[in-house]
């Protein structure tokens, strides 16, 4: 008689091609808690955790541009606003025993204070006001923001900007943002992002910091 022995590899192993995706089920939230421990630093990718689901995602490089370029767009327009705010990057957010989502940037607003000299996130500590996502998000994304309860999630894919506002458990689509009510970020967003991919990174945000010292929006 044959035993067959799986084989058992870490998950930090994996060497996923850009653009890809692995989905992992019956993961349990130990595991969820010993993956990040595992990864820590070493993380290339994108993760999501919802209902004992676990998404892995390998970002392309034209994604990085948008990401980075839409978060110093958004740190203009916050203090061209007079808005306070402690950005958090790229952070693993979770809802203890239930999900995990990182994103590719966020943002504290009303809660900045609380934000300021933080290392590690517990779990008593709200969600970020904002979050940015480059890429297109799955169930499994989308699930874990729900229980996490994001108030505002941005989401650019394929020149598109769509602002998703949080409301009584699901995230409903909006023309305009709470936290820019008369600034046309859709608008303004994919206008900068491609402008960079004419110019440059540097030479489109210069334009768009002149234009907002102008008073332009």
């Amino acid at each position: 008689m044959t035993v067959i022995t799986p084989i058992v590899k870490p998950v930090s192993h994996m060497q996923l091609a850009p653009g890809s995706t692995v989905t992992i089920p019956n993961v349990s939230w130990q595991e969820f808690e010993s993956l990040l421990e595992e990864l820590r630093e070493k993380r290339a990718a994108r993760i999501a955790y919802s209902h004992n689901t676990l998404e892995i995602m390998a970002p392309l490089p034209e994604q990085e541009i948008p990401n980075d370029l839409i978060s110093d767009i958004v740190k203009t327009l916050l203090k061209a606003t007079g808005i306070r705010y402690q950005p958090f990057g790229s952070t693993t957010f979770k809802r203890e025993g239930r999900a995990g989502i990182e994103t590719d940037a966020s943002f504290y607003i009303q809660n900045y204070q609380q934000a300021i000299g933080k290392r590690r996130l517990e779990p008593e500590d709200p969600p970020p006001d904002f979050t940015i996502e480059t890429d297109v998000t799955s169930k499994t994304t989308i699930e874990a923001y729900k229980a996490i309860a994001i108030p505002e999630v941005w989401v650019y894919h394929k020149g598109m900007l769509t602002i998703y506002l949080f409301r009584e458990g699901e995230y409903v689509t909006s023309e305009t943002s709470p936290t820019f009510p008369d600034i046309a970020i859709a608008e303004i967003i994919p206008t900068v992002v491609e402008r960079a991919w004419q110019v440059g990174t540097y030479e489109a945000l210069a334009e768009f910091e002149a234009q907002m010292a102008e008073g332009g929006s």
